[in-house]
Order: C-alpha cells, then sequence, then structure tokens
C-alpha cells in the first residue's frame, strides 16, 4: 500500500503544479489598488543572472515554489552575492528533485533487463532520500559560495577604505574620494561598489545612500556602516578619516582572526584520520590474540 499511496501522492502533486502552471490565481481587486497606489521600489543595484536552459527545463516548477515562499531572505541575500537569479536556483531545486526520484527507477528498470531485482521498497526509499538531498544541494551550494565571496568583499572593503582614507588626506572631497578610490581596485567587490556608485551618478542620489542598499542587498554589515559613517561626512562635514582608518583596522584584525580559527578548526579534523588510522593499526595488532582467545573458550 506505501508504494500506492506515494505514487497517488505524486499523481496529485503533479496535477497541483499543472494546474498552478496553466491557471495561475488571479490576485484581489485591493491588492491590485494597494500595489497601484504604493510607490515603486529602487531598482536593485545587484542583479543576479539566470541560466536559460534551467529555467527552460524546471519552469513549470517556479511558481508553487514560490507560491511556498522560497526563497527565504537569507538565501535570497546570497544569491545576489553569488550572482545566480532566483528563478535558476528554484529551477535547479526541482530539477535535481526530480533527478534524484527518478535514479533508482531507473536503475531498478535496468536491474530488471538483466535479470535482477530490488523490490518496490528500495528505489522508493533511496528516490526519497535522493530528492531531499538534490533538493537541499542547491541552498548548501550558494550558501559557501556566498560565504567565500562576503569574506573576499571584506578583504576588498578594507583595501577600499585605507585608498578613501588617502584621498581625504590628500585634500579631495567625500564624492570624489569614493570614485578615485573604487576606480584603482580590480575584482568582484569594486565591481560592485563602482556599479553601486555609478547608480548613484544615474539617479542623482549621494552615494553613500546607494553604498548603504549595496551593503543590504549583499547582507555585508561593514558597508552598511561604512555609509553611515561617510553620510556624516558628506552631509554634516565630520572628520571621518579617523573613522575610516579605525574600520580598515578592525577589518583586517577579523580576517586574521578568521584565518587563525579556520587554521585551527582544521588543524583539529586533521586529527580525526589519524586517530581512525591508530585505532585501525591496534585492531590490527590484537586481532590474532582475540581469535585465540575466542578459540580457546
Amino acid at each position: 500500500m506505501i508504494p500506492v499511496l506515494v505514487l497517488g501522492a505524486g499523481v496529485g502533486v503533479g496535477l497541483w503544479l499543472l494546474l498552478t502552471w496553466a491557471l495561475p490565481p488571479r490576485p484581489a481587486l485591493s491588492d491590485r489598488l494597494a500595489h497601484a497606489s504604493t510607490r515603486a521600489p529602487a531598482a536593485p543595484i545587484v542583479v543576479p543572472r539566470d541560466v536559460a536552459w534551467v529555467v527552460a527545463w524546471g519552469r513549470i516548477f517556479v511558481p508553487a515554489l514560490r507560491m511556498l515562499g522560497l526563497p527565504g531572505t537569507t538565501t535570497a541575500n546570497d544569491l545576489r552575492i553569488t550572482g545566480r537569479g532566483t528563478d535558476t536556483h528554484l529551477a535547479a531545486k526541482a530539477l535535481l528533485a526530480a533527478a534524484g526520484l527518478l535514479a533508482p527507477w531507473l536503475l531498478q528498470a535496468l536491474l530488471t533487463l538483466g535479470g535482477l531485482s530490488l523490490g518496490a521498497e528500495a528505489p522508493l526509499l533511496a528516490g526519497l532520500v535522493l530528492a531531499a538531498l538534490g533538493f537541499l544541494a542547491p541552498d548548501l551550494d550558494v550558501r559557501a559560495k556566498a560565504t567565500r565571496l562576503r569574506r573576499d568583499f571584506r578583504s576588498a572593503l578594507s583595501a577600499f577604505l585605507d585608498l578613501v582614507w588617502i584621498t581625504l588626506a590628500g585634500g579631495a572631497g567625500v564624492e570624489a574620494a569614493l570614485t578615485d578610490a573604487a576606480a584603482v581596485g580590480t575584482g568582484v567587490a569594486f565591481s560592485k561598489i563602482r556599479r553601486a556608485l555609478r547608480a548613484a551618478q544615474l539617479t542623482r542620489t549621494m552615494p553613500w545612500g546607494t553604498l548603504r542598499r549595496l551593503g543590504e542587498e549583499l547582507d555585508i554589515a561593514e558597508l552598511s556602516e561604512l555609509a553611515a559613517s561617510i553620510s556624516l561626512a558628506g552631509t554634516e562635514g565630520a572628520r571621518v578619516r579617523a573613522s575610516l582608518a579605525a574600520k580598515a583596522q578592525a577589518l583586517r584584525t577579523h580576517q586574521v582572526t578568521d584565518a587563525e580559527a579556520e587554521a585551527q578548526s582544521a588543524t583539529e579534523r586533521m586529527a580525526l584520520p589519524v586517530t581512525l588510522l591508530f585505532l585501525g593499526f591496534l585492531g590490527f595488532i590484537a586481532y590474532p590474540a582475540v581469535v585465540q582467545v575466542l578459540n580457546g573458550l
């Protein structure tokens, strides 16, 4: 009965997805009026890109996953910093889950053609486990990449702070110091900062406002704090050179601390294989004696 129930549930979910894709729900009139009366949000500074073939293959699953509230706020921030589109991420989750669910049944079909059979329970359980792993794999991959990119961004941000501080010490204005410092550096972090400053020039807004939005979009608190400090210099004429130098030093100290913690963690992980090897060696030496004792009983 269990395979029949699971297959019936799968057919029901598939029909529901087809109906959701073919007949999307219509929003209420009050929602439309509220949407028309509200101001349009500012365009995001970081625009992720979608992979066309992934979205094309998994397009049918994307609306249903969005109705479930996916992706979450944290995952959305991770997608922005990695440059992966939301539709691509959701489509990849659905495709990997479907591939994991169908792979054991394909293997079962090949074994049946060869004269072997594992029954219905084993492919069913293996398919559910692989589907769950495939559904979670894109989230884990995006989280790992986002963590690495944020660490690299903070490293570049400390250099950017030093450049801004030097330019301010040379007598340049706040906006000129930000533009000149961003133009010197290379890499992903500096390209995103230049994009934010260019957006401020095109929209005729203050650059520290776009830097704050960039920090919020990428979930980098240090960039938002930098924007708040620079805004004091730009709006109230406060002296921020000492503050920028202190922030740069704090970022470098934090990077050194993280590097030491990561090295310590790697050292602790290296102790586990050595311990397992030592235990295996002891078992190999003690095996003849244990066998002799057991045979003598």
